[in-house]
């Protein structure tokens, strides 16, 4: 499920980069046949891939590269073809048009939850090719009795409550947009709507969402046995509180799993397997509701809502930087600016890889990192709460055995079992080890917030968008003054954005080349007149001919922005009194910035005040 939570993300990312409105070339039945085509492949190479890990298998029980495991080998096989199916919509969207296909169906555009869901739905068909050719290898690996239809009925109810925060937070955006209820919509396009918007929608998601996830998994409180009496009093006398404790029924309850949802402790729910039941003693079923503990008890799902936040704001300035440095490039900036629908196409989808590379770092390495971890300090917590790690290794020893899983195969989310079982033989040992790895996941959790805080404002605000977006700007205006020399409106452009970023040297020979293109152009006299006087370089200055050239504008538009950079430019000569008069006739003629002209008649007058 950890795995399918990564290309649930990526898909919806894919999906939702900008696209281009211009109508493609071929008709919808080619995409259609492509379509059939790229799926009938992926299909063939389904069915190839398990059928030859089922001949591997026989072969010798065992996969030969680095000893995998039977199960090792299965989610290796799930996992490339997942990673096939994401590279197959990737296709469908940007090379095969369907989401302009989906656009041009009526209302579809309108609604952004019903467009992404028949997006989405492609991917989900994908997947589900997977699982059917999956089923053979799953039955003989697992030594399941599981009907096929049962096994992707299955894993489709355990991997779509993913995209349900997805759904809702859509849904909402969508009745926002098309009943704007006095106005909310404008006020959620501002900074402080996006913000509260996403306080209500999180609140709600912590409240409503476990519900409705465990009723779509259909699960249901556990029968009244002698084991289940004794987890109730466990969480009782431990005062754990939690709405309630159910028998989780994935994959027909052959999983042996566990599971904790919800950090509103009213709205949290607990859930066991019917296979975790049936083999674990209650001390060892006691140790594992222990570790669930755990992750309410260091609030481990609030965190991960902070770092799904993270990669929110990360994805937004990534998103822009990645295309501002494409279109620096000529080669990309021709393909943008392309008539040609099939070349933006391409375009937007070379723009995903580098998003979607940024989004599998982010999650595989960073919060990979801490779901490790995180489940380290659960595993600590229940040696703790039991009084002792051997109940919770016991546990892992059963999971591990009875799973078919290797006891040395880590995941991206979790240590491996030999690892985790050998930290807590440690603990037995060194109790202090608890403490360290505590406080080595707060100051790491520390080091992460300093972190995206100063990437998210590096690139959603900071110098460095502020820099990319000159420097595309700059680009494009450098281009387009390439093909019209004589063009003034480009050169002030380019001008003004020199001023701005800082580049005073080349803003001023750009005014140079607009005066001896039009000497009379008022505004880039006066402009050219106050770098001249004002610019830090004191390389640069030139009062005098500052002054000349204010003189000049102000004789072509008696302007108060004009009267007072002549009255700046006779300050800076020494000539006060004209500098006085000439501020003074700006305050006369102002009719805003009043504040401004009478800060500068101080100034001119010496009074500090």
């Amino acid at each position: 499920m950890f795995n399918n939570i990564i290309y649930f993300i990526v898909v919806l990312l894919i999906f939702s980069i900008k696209y281009p409105d211009n109508a493609p070339e071929r008709p919808l039945i080619f995409s259609l046949a492509m379509l059939f085509m790229t799926w009938l492949a992926f299909a063939g190479y389904c069915r190839f891939g398990f059928r030859e890990l089922e001949k591997r298998l026989k072969s010798d029980g065992q996969i030969p590269e680095k000893n995998i495991t039977p199960a090792g080998g299965y989610y290796r096989m799930i996992g490339r073809l997942s990673v096939l199916a994401v590279f197959l919509f990737a296709l469908a969207v940007y090379l095969f048009n369907i989401k302009y296909w989906l656009e041009v169906i009526p209302w579809i555009k309108e609604f952004s939850v019903v467009h992404g869901l028949l997006a989405i739905s492609l991917f989900l068909f994908y997947l589900g090719t997977i699982y059917y050719f999956a089923y053979p290898s799953y039955r003989v690996i697992f030594r399941s009795e599981i009907s096929r239809s049962s096994f992707m009925k299955s894993n489709f109810r355990m991997n779509i409550p993913i995209l349900f925060p997805w759904v809702f937070l859509s849904l909402v955006y969508d009745l926002i947009s098309v009943f704007p209820f006095f106005g909310i919509d404008r006020y959620l396009n501002t900074l402080e709507g996006h913000i509260i918007f996403f306080i209500c929608f999180v609140t709600l998601l912590m409240i409503f969402i476990p519900g409705f996830v465990q009723f779509w998994w259909g699960c249901k409180p556990l029968k009244e046995t002698e084991k289940a009496k004794e987890l109730y009093a466990f969480l009782r006398e431990r005062r754990f509180k939690y709405r309630r404790l159910l028998k989780w029924p994935v994959f027909e309850g052959t999983m042996m799993t566990a599971g904790i949802m919800g950090i509103v402790p009213r709205f949290r729910y607990v859930l066991v397997t019917d296979s975790l039941m049936d083999t674990l003693t209650v001390e060892e079923l006691k140790a594992v509701l222990a570790h669930e503990m755990g992750h309410a008890r260091y609030h481990h799902l609030l965190l991960y809502v902070v770092f799904f936040l993270g990669f929110m704001v990360l994805s937004s300035g990534l998103s822009d930087v990645f295309f501002l440095l494409m279109n620096l490039n000529p080669f990309f900036m021709k393909m943008i600016s392309s008539q040609d629908p099939e070349t933006t196409s391409l375009f937007y989808l070379i723009l995903s890889v580098p998003l979607v590379l940024a989004l599998f770092f982010y999650f595989r390495y960073v919060v990979g990192f801490f779901m490790r971890n995180f489940e380290r300090q659960a595993d600590l917590y229940s040696a703790v709460i039991t009084g002792s790690s051997f109940p919770i290794i016991s546990s892992l020893e059963k999971i591990a055995y009875f799973s078919g899983e290797s006891r040395k195969t880590p995941s991206w989310h979790h240590f491996s079992i030999s690892e985790r079982i050998d930290c807590l033989l440690r603990v037995e040992g060194d109790r202090g080890l608890i403490r360290r790895h505590n406080r080595f996941l707060a100051v790491s959790f520390f080091i992460y917030m300093i972190c995206i805080a100063g990437l998210g404002y590096l690139l959603n605000a900071g110098p460095v968008k502020n820099y990319l977006t000159c420097s595309l700007i700059q680009g494009v205006l450098t281009r387009e003054l390439h093909e019209n020399p004589g063009n003034i409106s480009l050169h002030m452009k380019l001008a003004g954005l020199y001023h701005q970023a800082g580049k005073y040297r080349e803003s001023i020979d750009e005014y140079e080349k607009i005066i001896e293109l039009n000497p009379g152009e008022a505004v880039s006299l006066n402009n050219l007149a106050w770098l001249l006087v004002t610019v830090p370089d004191e390389y640069l200055l030139d009062k005098k001919r500052a002054l000349d050239l204010a003189k000049k504008a102000v004789f072509l538009e008696k302007s108060p922005v004009f009267l007072d950079t002549l009255a700046e430019a006779y300050f800076a000569n020494g000539f006060k009194q004209e500098a006085l008069l000439t501020i003074k006739e700006a305050i006369n003629a102002a009719t805003r910035d009043k504040e401004y002209y009478e800060s500068q008649l101080k100034k001119f007058s010496g009074d500090k005040q």
